[in-house]
């Protein structure tokens, strides 16, 4: 699809008509004519919840005990989070926003408690602890294998994500992906946050291939939106993580259950 939403047909002859194509759950996807691939990371790479729910308790905890006030439950709903199913709710902040964006969020959540900008800032700056980067993180699938494969076909692999590029490097050191993987995009390199296509565009500019020649593959709705906006030629919605099918399938070409169905068993 082009950035405009003209109807054309992409390198792996999927014909767009000014929308997405309609997604075909549980097919592999036509990766013919596609150069370079481009993964979210939690939710599509990594388990999201194991990642992030015990984050979102653990700050919870230590606001209330910081403030002596009840915050876990407005913190919940302000950042998209269960406690009782330990889960993210489907399109909220937790699943799409940047760390700076969900630490915006919960000085705002302080703030509402009565007390000063000033004093929430503080509280919040005592209490933030990024989620462990490597024992969190537990992926898909063998993503190695996965990435190896993709590779071998000649594709190359970066990774757009909403969290820093610290951590987002430490996961993928851990799970021994760094020499697999040819470019990270994060918001705190100085791009602007999902659902803006920035990461994207710096992504196929950096690596030297046309977006039309590119995939994303995203969990979130938001990763599909900037992979739309941005005219990629394939647009990949994966189930994985805390969005619904009926969140993906619109912006979707091809859904799947999780990255493994990237390729043929």
């Amino acid at each position: 699809m082009t950035a405009g939403g003209e109807a054309g047909e992409t390198p792996g002859g999927r014909t767009t008509a000014g929308g997405p194509t309609e997604a075909v759950p549980g097919s592999t996807p036509d990766l013919a004519g596609i150069d370079l691939i481009v993964f979210d990371k939690d939710g599509t790479l990594i388990d999201f919840d194991t990642m992030w729910a015990g984050w979102a308790v653990a700050l919870a905890r230590a606001l209330e005990e910081a403030t002596g006030e009840p915050l876990a439950d407005s913190l919940f709903a302000a950042i998209g989070f269960s406690a009782g199913a330990a889960r993210a709710a489907p399109s909220g902040p937790l699943g799409s926003h940047s760390m700076a964006q969900l630490r915006e969020i919960t000085v705002g959540v302080v703030v509402a408690s009565d007390r000063s900008p000033a004093d929430a800032e503080r509280i919040v700056a005592a209490a933030w602890r990024p989620p462990d980067p490597v024992g969190r993180a537990i992926p898909l699938t063998d993503l190695a294998a996965l990435f190896t494969a993709l590779r071998a076909g000649g594709r190359r692999i970066a990774v757009a994500t909403g969290d820093d590029r610290g951590p987002t490097e430490a996961t993928l050191r851990a799970l021994g992906l760094s020499d697999l993987v040819d470019a990270v995009a994060t918001p705190d390199d100085g791009h602007p946050t999902k659902p803006d296509p920035g990461m994207l565009v710096h992504l196929c500019a950096t690596l030297g291939v046309e977006p039309a020649r590119t995939a994303m593959v995203g969990d979130a709705s938001v990763d599909l939106e900037m992979a739309r906006t941005a005219g990629f030629g394939l647009v990949v919605g994966v189930l994985s993580g805390a969005s619904r099918r009926e969140d993906l399938e619109p912006l979707a070409d091809v859904l799947l259950d999780s990255v493994a169905g990237l390729v043929s068993r």
